[in-house]
């Protein structure tokens, strides 16, 4: 299948196939191009407001303003951690006129629910970030995930160094693919280097930041203290495991790894608390999610980078992956500079280190 993105680029700019515009907000408008893409409605479900920041603060904004460029109509809303509601919003979605749906699913069996119901009436549908197995998606957007660990195993053994360390993984949620293509990328890296030693190891269900705090503490205590870098799978548990090393007076002296490069994540790596994110450019996966739906609702083909395998559907799902980036003290401007996270709100409180970092 040809290849729409150019990855690893900040900064991608993204050509839709639609045209027109519109200053609809989160209910989009009705833009100016004919024949099924006027008559197209998409929808998006993002799935909480807890797992990370990045879904209202940078997804949301992102995809608002993929669609309004391309003149299409359009309904986002936040299932807010429930796989009821989420399922609620999407018949609604359909009920309104959706043509194409897509979804960041909560779990699996969900998130193919949903897919199932959309098939059978007709609604063509679109895996966000996560993909859905057992699902039926016709497309399938997001990061290369098992990259994104590998650069986390990567950022930490570059922090720890040659010498022997302790390690703990602290995953991401049981029920989210992502969250194990990311563990067994940082795996693939980390299990090779003969001086770390693994001493624990526990998905964060939900990804749920407060049990994380929770879950690093007792990995903490049972390991009496002798833990040496910490394998976060995102800023939000990393910054859990941070304030419990902080409360042990090791904040800073503990390597730890996230992603998302939110603006906590990006402060803690400033301020010498956190290793190293992982960034990946809303921009670029909400502008990749726009032109596969309008392609759909023109009853076109999508352009795709490749393949990913449902382990469970026993299918191949045409992908979209765009590469991350690994974002240490060294880069954090790039994240800015692509709109990332504004200055304003990473320097806050961080102006010394803004400066320093070459951020203004």
């Amino acid at each position: 299948m040809p290849v729409v993105l150019a990855a690893g680029t900040l900064g991608l700019a993204l050509t839709l196939s639609a045209c027109g515009s519109d200053d609809g907000g989160s209910d989009g408008g009705d833009g100016g191009d004919s024949g099924a893409a006027a008559d197209a409605k998409i929808g998006v479900i993002l799935p909480d407001t807890e797992s990370s920041v990045r879904w209202e603060t940078a997804d949301r904004p992102a995809l608002e303003s993929a669609f309004d460029e391309a003149g299409v109509e359009y309904v986002i809303d936040n299932a807010q951690g429930d796989a009821e509601q989420m399922a609620t919003i999407a018949d609604q979605m359909m009920t309104d006129g959706v043509t194409v749906l897509a979804i960041v699913n909560l779990d699996n069996a969900s998130g193919a629910a949903i897919q199932e119901k959309a098939a059978a009436q007709g609604v063509a549908t679109i895996d966000y970030d996560r993909l859905t197995l057992g699902g039926s998606a016709e497309y399938y957007v997001s990061f290369d995930n098992e990259k994104v660990g590998e650069l986390q195993g990567q950022g930490l053994a570059d922090c720890l160094g040659d010498t022997d360390a302790n390690i703990v993984f602290l995953n991401g949620s049981p029920d989210d693919s992502n969250a194990t293509s990311f563990s067994n990328g940082a795996h693939s890296v980390l299990d090779e280097m003969s001086n770390y030693t693994q001493v624990a190891e526990q998905a964060v269900p939900g990804w749920d930041n407060e049990q994380a705090g929770v879950i690093f503490e007792q990995m903490y205590t049972q390991a009496d203290g002798e833990i040496d870098g910490v394998l976060a799978a995102n800023d939000g548990l990393g910054g859990a495991a941070i304030s419990i090393l902080d409360k042990n007076g090791r904040a800073g002296e503990v390597p730890v790894t996230g992603q998302d490069a939110t603006v906590e994540g990006l402060q803690n790596i400033l301020a010498g608390t956190q290793c190293m994110t992982v960034y990946k450019s809303a921009t670029q996966e909400a502008g990749a999610l726009a032109e596969l739906a309008i392609a759909l609702a023109n009853g076109e083909e999508g352009e795709t980078t490749g393949e990913v395998e449902d382990t469970e559907g026993d299918r191949q799902v045409p992908s979209v992956l765009l590469d991350p980036v690994a974002i240490t003290q060294d880069n954090v401007s790039e994240v800015i500079e692509d709109g990332g996270q504004t200055a304003e709100d990473v320097c806050n409180g961080f102006e010394t280190q803004c400066e320093e970092a070459g951020i203004s």
